[in-house]
């Protein structure tokens, strides 16, 4: 039995599916299954069972979930344990955009502050709960994610505004990968505006939708600041909707006081910094060259 075994057969069991599973660990759907046949044929029950379109537990699955749960816990915090004198760890994970835009500026200035191993991630709204509880992630930017043992602070107001080309098409969504997210703000926003998922084309990045929505193939929700250069540029417009401007706010979300890594609570009080502020507001205006260091993105496994 490993660690990488009882991991999959976690996220799997609070997911619902091997793909969801694959997907917020950051490996492929075979590596999943695998470690979960093989923890299967290690303790002689099946754990998961398909029922429709999700995988439930079994009796025996039940009675494994808490503890395997504290165990992928465990073996995180046993990883920290052990690297005396080395700068300690951080991960954050953001939606799509966020990532794309603000990790690299927004990481960057925290580690010439402090000396922390910093990386980044990607994750779903619905995953926070269980990659922050799991201490595979230690703080999540972006959409207010709720759970036992949670705690959510707002670091940023913002809005969320419509755009296209001048003269381009009205009748196609363009939106980047945190819009098949439903607890984003684009999610919120398309649901709002009641946009049939028909109309809706979903692209690898944030830029390519925005610039898709520039050469006029159709509208595209963006977050007005982050999107600022190219109205001033007038290669994108704003397009008055029922629902937008729609307010929204950043959030930062980690384990409790007494349950968190220090340096999570470090990166929090980070966040309310001016210089931060400033960053997440203008990650266009980037950094000295000399003092650039990109963070790593990595997949989460244990």
């Amino acid at each position: 039995m490993t660690l990488s075994q009882l991991g999959a057969f976690v996220f799997v069991a609070r997911l619902g599916s091997v793909k969801a599973a694959a997907r917020a660990l950051g490996v492929s759907e075979p590596a999943v299954s695998q470690s979960l046949g093989q923890l299967r044929r290690h303790l002689g029950d099946p754990l998961l069972t398909r029922s429709g379109d999700r995988m439930v537990l079994t009796e025996g699955g039940r009675r494994l979930l808490g503890i395997a749960s504290r165990m992928v816990a465990l073996g995180a915090e046993a990883f920290d344990a052990v690297r005396p004198g080395r700068p300690a760890r951080l991960h954050v994970v953001m939606d799509a955009g966020l990532a794309e835009y603000v990790a690299g500026p927004l990481l960057c200035l925290f580690t010439q502050r402090k000396p922390v191993d910093a990386t980044s991630g990607v994750a779903a709204t619905a995953e926070v709960p269980l990659l922050l509880a799991s201490r595979l992630a230690d703080v999540a930017l972006g959409a207010q994610a709720g759970g036992e043992g949670l705690v959510s602070r707002p670091v940023l107001r913002c809005r969320l505004i419509v755009v296209g080309a001048p003269d381009g098409r009205r009748d196609h969504w363009l939106v980047g990968p945190s819009g098949t997210d439903p607890a984003s703000d684009t999610g919120r926003l398309l649901r709002l505006l009641r946009v049939p998922e028909s109309q809706v084309r979903v692209y690898a990045n944030q830029s390519a939708a925005w610039t898709a929505a520039a050469e006029g193939a159709g509208l595209a929700p963006a977050t007005a600041h982050l999107v600022s250069s190219q109205l001033r540029r007038g290669t994108l417009v704003p397009v008055d909707t029922p629902a937008t401007p729609l307010t929204s706010s950043w959030y930062a979300t980690t384990l409790g006081p007494d349950a968190r890594p220090s340096a999570a609570g470090t990166f929090l009080d980070f966040l309310t910094t001016p210089a931060a502020t400033q960053t997440m507001r203008s990650p266009d205006d980037g950094i000295p060259r000399n003092r650039f260091r990109p963070p790593v993105h990595v997949s989460i496994w244990s």
